[in-house]
């Protein structure tokens, strides 16, 4: 505006002295300013580093953690000055549920089943894929329930029985789990074939599976494969980021590293 008019005759319409103008526009920044100007920038860098995935929320969680005492709704106002905001992944295009097969189908036990109270009691699983530059890559992961931990997954380039298998044995082999495990994954013809109730009867894991057409029977995992999809690099994604740096808010904002290692 001021370019378009001289600066008394702005002063003079919004009835202000020129001399007051020319003082606040000399004047320093406010200490607040300044402070706002700071956290602004920390705000930025954490965004950035998490893959510009936390909103307010976790992003707030991160600066606590960092001995950082500011309140969420000024996290918020300041992510909205620098027009910043959590992105949430999209649904994914391939299908990895085929449930029409004539295998038998396990009641959903996850369903009547208390909260886990350690590590081991509830498994869930599922399939998704990451794109890559010759086609998809197809990934069987497995979580912890009670920590939201990754603790087995295997890459094919098909949606074969072998490869939620492959995934299972990497989890069993780290955990180690007492019988009785409840382990809750969709109606897939993976999951329902023979060889993979074979495997689960021979370690004494109880199988669990979703109701047709409802994903929220699996919500934890399904939170995880929408964002797991879309990244190039997913041994990076789950070790690196998932793992140890991605703060859960089912969790009190801590990592599944963390509160695994916190609680026990």
């Amino acid at each position: 505006m001021k370019s378009d008019h001289p600066i008394a005759a702005l002063c003079a319409a919004l009835e202000v002295t020129a001399s007051g103008y020319y003082a606040w526009r000399g004047r320093a920044p406010s200490a607040r300013a300044q402070a706002d100007a700071a956290l602004q920038a920390d705000i930025c860098a954490i965004h950035q580093a998490h893959r510009r995935r936390y909103g307010a929320p976790r992003i707030h969680a991160e600066l606590r953690a960092r001995g950082q005492r500011h309140s969420r709704k000024r996290v918020a106002r300041l992510m909205c000055h620098a027009g910043l905001r959590g992105l949430c992944a999209r649904r994914f295009v391939p299908r990895t549920t085929d449930s029409r097969h004539t295998y038998p189908i396990a009641p959903n036990r996850l369903a009547a089943h208390a909260p886990p109270t350690g590590p081991n009691p509830i498994w869930v699983a599922d399939l998704t894929y990451v794109p890559t530059a010759t086609g998809w890559l197809y990934v069987a992961v497995i979580m912890a329930l009670y920590s939201r931990r990754i603790i087995g997954w295997a890459a094919g380039q098909s949606l074969a029985t072998a490869t939620v298998l492959a995934a299972l044995r990497m989890a069993l082999q780290h955990r180690r789990p007492p019988r009785g495990l409840l382990y809750h994954t969709d109606r897939g013809v993976q999951y329902a074939s023979v060889e993979h109730r074979e495997v689960l009867a021979a370690v004494g894991i109880e199988p669990s599976m979703s109701r047709v057409g409802n994903p929220y029977d699996n919500a934890a995992m399904e939170s995880f494969t929408e964002a797991a999809h879309a990244t190039a690099d997913f041994v990076d994604y789950v070790e690196r980021y998932y793992n140890r740096r991605r703060r859960h808010s089912a969790l009190g904002y801590q990592t599944p590293l963390d509160f695994e290692t916190h609680v026990h």
